[in-house]
C-alpha cells in the first residue's frame, strides 16, 4: 500500500528545491559581481608604454582598463568599414600597442576591457555612429559583413591576450535596435573564438533602453553621459537629485535581463556647466584654466555618481574618460575630462579603495 504521507513529504522537498533552485538561478548573474571594474578609459598615444606608466593607477586603485582600437567609416549610410590594425594610426591602438598594453598592466595585476569603436568623420548633416542606417538591405548586408570582420579580428586577438572582456559595439543605436537578429549572430561567432566576458556600450539617451539582446552577454554597458543639472556649479545634493531621474530605468533594465550594469564610459569636464550636457567636448586644444569653482563642479559629479551607484548590487563597475599614460601627477588644471592632477582624482582613489562589502558612507 502506498504511504500517502511519504509521498506527499517527498513531493513537497522536491518542490522545496525547485524553489531554490529557481531563486539561486535568478540570482547568478548578480551573484557573480565579487569584485568591481574599478576603471578608467586609457588612452592611447603616439608613444610606447613602459611600466611606469601603469603606477598611477596602482596609486589610484585602479584594477581595470579600456583599451579603444578603431575602425573608420566615411558616411553614415556608407556600409564600407575600414580596419586600421597598424601603420599610420597611434601606437596604442594597433594591434602591437593593444597586446603590449594588456601585458604590462597584466603584470601589475590590471586587466582589460577591449572596447572597439566605430569613428566617423565629421558630418554637416550632424549625424554620428549612433545614426549608422542603410539605404537598402545590400548595403546592411555588406555593412554586417565588414562590421563581423572588424569585430572577430578583436575577438581573436582579445583570446590570444586573454583579455578579460570585449565590449562587441560602442553606440551603435539604429543598427543594434534595427537589426538584433545580425547582432545576435554577431555574438555567437565571437563567443565560438572568445571565453572571457561579454559587453555592449549603449548610448545613455534611449539605446540602453531599447537593445533587447542584452540576455546574450555577461553586463548591461552604458555611455552615463546622462544630464545631471539644468544650471552651473550645482551641489552635490542637486546632483544627486539629478541621478534619481535616471536611477530607476537603469535599475529596471538591469532586473528585466538580470544583469549587472557597468557604465563603460562616464565623466566629467573640470568646467562649471559640466552637469548640464557632459557629453559635450570642451573647445579642441583649449588652454583655459579651471577655477576652483571649476574643479569643484567636477568632485561633486565624482561624488554624486559614487554615492548614488556603488553600493547597489546591480552595479559592477565603471571606466572614468579619461586617463593619459604620459601625463604625470601634477597640477594640470585645464577644463577637460581628465581627473589627472585635479581633486577629481582623490576623490575617485577614495571610492576604488573600498571593497564591495565596505562601501563609502555618503557625506
Amino acid at each position: 500500500m502506498i504511504n500517502m504521507k511519504k509521498i506527499v513529504l517527498l513531493l513537497l522537498i522536491l518542490f522545496s528545491s525547485v524553489i531554490l533552485f529557481l531563486n539561486l538561478n535568478s540570482r547568478t548573474a548578480l551573484s557573480k559581481v565579487t569584485e568591481r571594474q574599478r576603471g578608467v578609459s586609457w588612452v592611447a598615444g603616439w608613444e610606447l608604454v613602459v611600466e611606469e606608466d601603469f603606477e598611477p593607477l596602482i596609486k589610484n586603485n585602479i584594477n581595470w582598463i579600456v583599451q579603444t582600437p578603431f575602425g573608420w567609416q566615411s558616411e553614415f549610410n556608407s556600409p564600407a568599414i575600414r580596419m586600421a590594425t597598424g601603420g599610420r594610426v597611434m601606437w596604442g591602438e594597433r594591434d602591437a600597442g593593444l597586446e603590449m598594453t594588456t601585458r604590462l598592466a597584466k603584470q601589475l595585476g590590471i586587466k582589460t576591457l577591449l572596447k572597439p569603436h566605430i569613428w566617423m568623420r565629421p558630418s554637416s548633416t550632424g549625424k554620428w555612429r549612433s545614426d549608422i542606417e542603410m539605404g537598402n538591405e545590400e548595403d546592411w548586408q555588406s555593412w554586417f559583413e565588414d562590421y563581423r570582420k572588424f569585430i572577430l579580428h578583436y575577438a581573436k586577438l582579445a583570446q590570444k591576450n586573454k583579455i578579460e572582456a570585449l565590449c562587441i559595439g560602442t553606440e551603435l543605436h539604429q543598427t543594434a535596435v534595427k537589426k538584433e537578429k545580425e547582432w545576435r549572430k554577431i555574438i555567437a561567432q565571437i563567443r565560438h573564438v572568445y571565453d572571457g566576458k561579454l559587453t555592449y556600450a549603449a548610448n545613455w539617451y534611449k539605446e540602453f533602453e531599447e537593445i533587447k539582446f542584452w540576455n546574450e552577454l555577461d553586463f548591461i554597458g552604458i555611455q552615463a553621459y546622462f544630464p545631471l543639472a539644468k544650471k552651473e556649479n550645482p551641489t552635490l545634493q542637486e546632483l544627486k537629485n539629478g541621478w534619481l531621474l535616471h536611477m530607476e530605468a537603469i535599475e529596471e533594465v538591469s532586473k528585466k535581463y538580470n544583469k549587472p550594469v557597468v557604465f563603460t564610459e562616464i565623466g566629467y569636464r573640470s568646467d562649471a556647466n559640466a552637469a548640464i550636457k557632459p557629453w559635450e567636448w570642451p573647445a579642441r586644444r583649449s588652454r583655459e584654466v579651471a577655477s576652483d569653482r571649476d574643479l569643484q563642479t567636477q568632485v561633486n559629479c565624482y561624488e554624486a555618481f559614487f554615492q548614488t551607484f556603488w553600493e547597489k548590487e546591480w552595479v559592477a563597475g565603471a571606466y572614468f574618460w579619461k586617463w593619459f599614460p604620459k601625463r604625470r601627477n601634477s597640477d594640470h588644471h585645464d577644463k577637460r575630462f581628465t581627473p589627472q592632477g585635479k581633486p577629481a582624482e582623490q576623490v575617485m582613489a577614495k571610492w576604488y579603495s573600498l571593497s564591495n562589502n565596505q562601501p563609502a558612507k555618503a557625506n
